[in-house]
């Protein structure tokens, strides 16, 4: 039996951009292309998918993956292996639980009290934002590669201290937020100033493409869940900032 790219998609959640790259890289050749030049896949693709996706939940970058999947052809090793990377990965997100729930208790002690919020170290402790490779490779692939190159010449301690720079920073917007400041105040455009200047690090977002990161930052469940544990609503309030400072300051 096989399986067209279509379908393929919809069970995999995986998109056809996505599917179509791979097989140009290299890493999920479908089994056969028909006489219509559609690309179909039979269980052989499927099972390569599956341990395709695994990989890249732990955080694989697609080299990695590719070279961890051609050197075990057995699929059932490869499948032992995987879950011994899975248990290392639910206690990675174990770690992330703890963390989520320090925060709310600072969250609801601190709020309570003061109307602010602390800033505790390592707000992110077990996030891992490798995951979202693909996404950006597909919105913005020369700004992704640029931020990859940039990426791969930081040491530990410089992404520890982006995440605290994040971490930081999500939680004064959720303070003013939470003291009904407008986005448009001066005060929390600086903030988004500071914080695109930090994001300028990486790659350098025009109008569009920036109002377009804050959208996804609403959109994309994965990454409003990161809001949504700082404050509710977090994630539409800085979208909205964003898009004030990219009417007011970015061109096209």
């Amino acid at each position: 039996m096989s399986w067209s790219i279509a379908d393929v998609a919809r069970m995999s959640g995986v998109t056809a951009r996505t599917l179509r790259h791979y097989d140009d890289i290299g890493l999920l050749e479908p089994a056969y292309v028909g006489a219509n030049g559609y690309r179909y896949y039979e269980e052989e693709q499927l099972l390569r998918l599956q341990q395709i996706l695994v990989l890249r939940e732990i955080g694989l970058s697609l080299a990695e993956i590719a070279h961890a999947v051609d050197s075990e052809p057995d699929t059932l090793a490869a499948l032992k292996r995987q879950h011994d990377r899975l248990l290392t990965e639910r206690n990675r997100l174990g770690r992330m639980a703890d963390t989520v729930a320090r925060t709310i208790a600072e969250i609801e002690g601190t709020m309570a009290m003061t109307g602010k919020i602390n800033r505790p170290e390592n707000l992110f402790e077990g996030f891992d934002y490798k995951q979202y490779d693909d996404e950006a490779r597909e919105r913005w692939p020369e700004e992704f590669e640029q931020s990859r190159r940039k990426t791969a010449t930081l040491t530990t301690d410089d992404v520890e201290n982006m995440q605290r720079e994040v971490t930081a920073a999500m939680i004064r917007m959720a303070e003013f937020m939470a003291a009904g400041t407008q986005v448009g105040d001066a005060a929390v455009q600086a903030e988004i100033h500071t914080q695109y200047q930090g994001i300028c690090r990486m790659w350098t977002p025009n109008r569009d493409a920036y109002k377009c990161l804050g959208q996804m930052y609403v959109d994309d469940e994965r990454f409003k869940a990161n809001y949504e544990k700082i404050a509710e609503g977090l994630a539409e309030y800085q979208r909205d900032a964003m898009v004030v400072y990219a009417d007011e300051r970015l061109g096209d």
